[in-house]
């Protein structure tokens, strides 16, 4: 056999895990398990452990699980000296190795070929002489572990969420076929190495008999959520649902008949031919999935109230471990069938249709665990931010989940520049210390920081209209610009011939000035001219009546019509009919074409006229701004008396404390968190970056804050000048680690002053943090692995984050804000009586996981 890789592993958001990684996940996974089961647990206790690998790929974490769990076996063995009869061509922990990968290990994966090299990988890590395969067919399985219904939601023909009454005649028949899949399974569990291979495979077929009537059950649902795939499918969905439903209950009742069955194996034919070959795990494996009434296994810890009602409640897996696939939304709609994002919002509700597809691995293995399970996943670095952190991690903490051991930021080993998560969680309480990049905390967040809680920041009352996006004028036939290679702009030698015909038409052309002049310019200079009528009515009239013996509410219909009585005191643009003309010949008609209805009716205004901006702007003599889009964060300020556009966050009524405020590193690593990106750029959004970030505690008074910030401020503008270049080339410098220019030196140490004076002025002087270049890395793209930014270390970043949440969140507080929706408690397990093994509880999660163990 020659494998051959290619990149549909890669496309499908998979890579295989070296064992500088499998290894210390493995270990942190396990830890709280082996823990639960006392400082010396007994054989047999080992052996009813169940571990999984939800992506299983060639077997690396199932190899590592089985390495490690065969030690503990061994040492049970000489403990209590009940050691088997071992055969010639094994040792004690070759036949330890062999029982765990036949009685403990359970993988899935969607490729049928990744699942028989992982039997090769278990095989060659218990290889004996004279032995043949370890029997793992009934336990290593293909199939999507995303794509699974219940044992109740099969007995009901429902998928997730569907409100459903069991049906009479399938419900026995499941029930039958479990109980038969049952007995024939436990047979195999139990089989010694003395049971031949061929006789194991003609057990396993009479179970894979008994369960094709729960599997053709569950397929079918599947199918008819996956019939429908375009709008309004929900409806399509449930009428092809109620048709297949009719088609199993008839073939229920006629089980000789094999003719009524063919609909819904044409229906499940179809399903596997857009690629999808559903997982129900609770009867796939129902040895791992007991029903409510079955005794816990082993190392289970007794129900709690919480789990009643529960078809699952007293079952799972001990532990879950892997690298399961990341995949971006666009990745998710290239490599799946039309409908499995919204099947994955189904079976996860609340999650984000731009979560990272690893996010829902960590909500099914989360779902799959036992109380007091605990899982252990590698992630894209995403998984703490994000939508991705609110379908994953934020969902897990909310629903009991401890989050005891993660690390943020791995360096993928080999020659990929991929950064990944490493984040292990307990279904349940756990007692700390927890830890965190290999560093003991009390507490691990959703975001994975040691403080702050899981939720979004609040928006601020404090930062409410303080903030706002420039206006969007939707029309070029409102400017004057003579570098417009459209021709829609007026020429600006036609400005001024207006200007000079009618001196008032001043009064409404003003300064035009977007991203470009800010980020390009030395000096942001403006070359464009824009008409303003901001939200002036069109036009007087004779209407028969009088504006002032109008009531309010006629005068807000005149107002909203743009038709005024002649009356009208104040300003119409009529008033200046020169450039009204242009605007009628050159933005009406696009406006006309416009489905929303005021844009079409206001033709003379901007489509966003922004008035709270301009109620803040008016009489200030400055404004501060920032480019929505750009690579570096980069505040300028601009005169007042100017129309800002679209492309521009507007910050009015600015002072230099907020300026230094706005342009520190805490800020900065802040919005470039919270805000969004456009490729490798910030998009900067008001409501994301602004309105959440708790400014520094008198900012606008603090003088130190203030002198720093102008003093960065003027240095920089300066420098611009001299240099001829823009703020996008000046970043550029400042964080090309082969600068080393007196005057970006200059800027660079001016920057940090500015910094300091900002933590000072939060009251952190416990932070010294020193700049450094450190290389950008990027999941996908490893060109970016040759970037620098001239920037605090990961572990600043994280320590200032989180205080800055915390600080969020007391602020909230303090406004009256009610807080986020709490987690739901944990139930915890009753300690047990034995004061050592309380130790090695607490002790469980001490396993820092570091790539080079």
């Amino acid at each position: 056999m020659i494998l051959v890789p290619t990149l549909e592993r890669r496309r499908s958001g998979s890579h295989y895990t070296p064992r500088s990684l499998t290894n210390p996940m493995v270990a942190s996974a396990l830890a709280p398990v082996l823990a639960q089961l006392g400082p010396a647990p007994r054989a047999e206790q080992i052996l009813a452990l169940k571990i999984c690998d939800l992506a299983c790929g060639s077997g690396a974490f199932l190899v590592e699980t089985c390495r490690q769990l065969a030690e503990p076996l061994a040492a049970a063995w000489r403990r209590e000296d009940s050691a088997p009869q071992l055969p010639p061509d094994e040792d004690e922990l070759l036949h330890a190795r062999r029982l765990i990968a036949q009685r403990c290990l359970y993988g899935v994966d969607k490729n049928p070929l990744a699942i028989e090299l992982a039997k090769l990988s278990l095989w060659l890590a218990t290889l004996a002489r004279d032995h043949p395969f370890t029997f793992l067919d009934h336990a290593l399985r293909p199939g999507d572990s995303l794509v699974c219904l219940t044992r109740a939601e099969i007995a009901t023909f429902a998928w997730p969420g569907m409100e459903a009454q069991p049906l009479a005649l399938l419900r026995p028949t499941l029930e039958a076929k479990m109980a038969r899949v049952a007995e024939v399974r436990r047979r195999i569990l139990d089989a010694r190495d003395t049971k031949p291979y061929p006789q194991l495979e003609q057990e396993l077929a009479n179970a894979e008999n008994a369960l094709n009537w729960p599997r053709l059950a569950g397929d079918a649902a599947i199918a008819a959520f996956f019939s429908a795939e375009k709008p309004p499918a929900r409806r399509a969905r449930r009428a092809r649902r109620r048709e297949l439903e009719a088609q199993l209950l008839i073939a229920a009742q006629h089980k000789e008949r094999l003719d009524l069955q063919q609909p819904l194996d044409q229906a499940v034919a179809e399903l596997r031919a857009k690629g999808i070959r559903p997982f129900h795990w609770q009867i796939e494996f129902p040895e791992v999935f007991a029903p409510a009434d079955a005794p816990a296994r082993g190392s289970a810890p007794a129900r709690g109230p919480a789990d009643a009602g529960r078809d699952d409640a007293a079952a799972g897996f001990d532990a879950i471990v892997g690298n399961p696939p990341f995949a971006g939304k666009n990745t998710i709609a290239a490599a799946h069938p039309d409908g499995y994002l919204d099947w994955l919002q189904t079976l996860h509700p609340g999650a984000h249709g731009n979560a990272d597809l690893v996010a829902h691995f960590f909500r099914r293995a989360f779902a799959l665990l036992r109380p007091g399970g605990c899982l252990g996943l590698l992630a894209t670095n995403t998984i703490s931010q994000g939508d991705t952190r609110a379908t994953g991690l934020r969902w897990l903490r909310a629903h009991g989940g401890t989050i005891f051991s993660a690390r943020k930021r791995i360096v993928w080993p080999g020659e990929a520049a991929v950064v990944v998560s490493a984040v292990h969680v307990a279904k349940g309480a756990l007692p700390g210390p927890y830890f965190l990049n290999g560093r003991p905390v009390e507490k691990i967040t959703a975001f994975l920081f040691h403080a702050g809680g899981d939720e979004d920041p609040a928006r601020l009352k404090a930062n409410a209209d303080r903030s706002f996006i420039g206006s969007i004028i939707l029309g070029l036939g409102f400017t004057f610009d003579d570098t417009d290679k459209k021709g829609i702009a007026t020429p600006i030698a036609e400005m001024r011939r207006l200007i000079a015909a009618d001196p008032r038409n001043q009064a409404r052309i003003f300064p035009y000035i977007g991203g470009e002049e800010v980020n390009t310019d030395p000096r942001h200079n403006f070359h464009r001219y824009v008409i303003n009528f901001e939200d002036f009515p069109l036009r007087r009239e004779k209407l028969g009546k009088k504006w002032r013996d109008a009531d309010d509410r006629q005068k807000k219909l005149w107002l909203r019509e743009g038709i005024v009585p002649d009356d009208y005191p104040a300003p119409v643009a009529a008033d200046w009919p020169a450039l009204l003309a242009i605007v009628r010949e050159k933005v009406k008609p696009e406006r006309d074409k416009q489905k929303r209805g005021s844009n079409r009716l206001n033709w003379w205004h901007y489509a966003e006229k922004r008035p709270g901006l301009t109620r803040a702007l008016r009489g200030q003599q400055h404004a501060l701004v920032i480019s929505r889009v750009g690579e570096a964060s980069a505040f300028a300020v601009l005169p007042g008396g100017v129309v800002l556009s679209d492309s521009l966050v507007v910050i009015p009524r600015p002072g230099w404390g907020l300026f230094g405020a706005a342009q520190s590193r805490p800020h900065e690593i802040w919005a470039r968190f919270f805000g969004s990106s456009l490729e490798e750029r910030l998009r900067y959004t008001p409501s994301d970056c602004f309105e959440t970030f708790p400014l520094p505690p008198g900012h606008e008074t603090d003088a130190a804050l203030a002198a720093a910030g102008r003093a960065y401020h003027d240095f920089r503008a300066q420098l611009m000048v001299d240099r001829d270049e823009g703020l996008t080339k000046t970043y550029n410098r400042f964080h090309d680690p082969q600068d080393h220019s007196p005057e970006t030196e200059r800027l660079r140490a001016l920057h940090a002053a500015m910094d300091r004076a900002v933590l000072d002025a939060y009251g952190w002087r416990d932070l010294q943090p020193v700049c450094d270049f450190f290389p950008k890395f990027a999941d996908d793209d490893p060109a970016e692995a040759a970037k620098f930014l001239y920037r605090w270390p990961d572990d600043m970043h994280d320590e200032v984050l989180a205080r800055l949440l915390d600080l969020n969140a007391q602020r909230a507080a303090l406004e009256g804000q009610p807080p986020p929706a709490a987690a739901k408690p944990a139930v915890p397990r009753k300690p047990s009586g034995d004061p050592k093994r309380r130790a090695a509880a607490a002790g469980a999660a001490e396993l820092p996981l570091t790539p080079n163990d």
